[in-house]
């Protein structure tokens, strides 16, 4: 069995077993609670926890992931990967460390302004989807922002982060990577009127031809936070292109499909995976 823990809130994980069945796989929407005990010593634990739709922290089922990887059971994405990619404070400090490219970035828990200029997004630590992502053109704007944002939750639990705000034209790239491969990839494009690139708050996915930069730059961002299958969302410029963000629950549409080959069935190849598929499948 694949045991890909997770929620069928996220469609891509759910999209994902199905795919992986049409394979010929024996692959289960499983809990995170309930992993240890379900999955055996010859099955494969994939982790797809995502961000909580409260932004202040992730879905349930760390622990169950860890208990899993010490019975000595094969996990990818395993709970310190997928932590490192959701929690966007470790991730700066990881990529930081590395010398990766990545916006200037503080961690603010009160209402204050960082030792950089704007213009500056504020962002929730544990965010996804767009919410609560906000462009502050100048400290007076910044102020303001976080002394709004302050009465939330998880402001309250986890504070904020706020990053420079790197030029941009509503564009940036969203790259799928599986063991060291990348096996999707697609330009993420802003809807009119908005700047965020998110599918969520009506940005759409475009294909794209990937650059050897960027596409050598996602693989890096991937293995620093030891990921099996991540999204990192890139922007080009023309400099160096930069990280913005990793997600250890990445989204993905046929958009992101690289030369007709899906992502479903680009990662259970980079995975290793397609070998235990029960009957001959054409994988495309």
């Amino acid at each position: 069995m694949i045991a890909v823990v997770g929620s069928d809130a996220n469609e891509s994980t759910a999209e994902l077993v199905a795919a992986w069945r049409d394979l010929g796989l024996d692959a289960e929407l499983v809990a995170g609670a309930a992993v240890a005990e379900i999955a055996g010593p010859h099955d494969v634990v994939l982790g797809r926890l995502d961000v909580l739709p409260t932004l202040d922290g992730v879905e349930p089922g760390l622990l169950g992931l860890l208990l899993a990887e010490r019975r000595g059971l094969e996990v990818l994405n395993g709970a310190s990967a997928l932590l490192a990619a959701h929690d966007k404070l470790r991730t700066a400090a990881l990529l930081g460390r590395a010398g990766l490219p990545h916006p200037l970035t503080t961690h603010v828990r009160t209402v204050e302004v960082p030792p950089f200029g704007g213009p500056y997004v504020v962002k929730p630590r544990h965010g996804s989807w767009g919410r609560d992502v906000v462009r502050c053109e100048d400290a007076h704007a910044l102020v303001d922002c976080l002394d709004a944002l302050s009465a939330r939750p998880w402001f309250r639990r986890h504070g904020a982060l706020v990053q420079e705000a790197l030029p941009n034209e509503g564009r940036d790239l969203r790259v799928v990577v599986a063991a060291g491969r990348v096996v999707g990839a697609a330009e993420r494009v802003a809807a009119h009127g908005e700047w965020r690139t998110n599918v969520s708050c009506g940005g759409t996915l475009r294909p794209v031809t990937l650059d050897d930069g960027v596409a050598e730059l996602a693989r890096a961002a991937a293995s620093l936070v030891d990921a099996d299958f991540v999204g990192v969302d890139v922007m080009p410029s023309d400099g160096a292109p930069v990280v913005l963000e990793l997600n250890g629950a990445v989204e993905f549409e046929e958009a992101c499909d690289i030369g007709g080959r899906s992502v479903a069935v680009a990662a259970a190849d980079a995975l290793g995976l397609l070998s235990r598929a029960r009957s001959p499948a054409v994988h495309r």
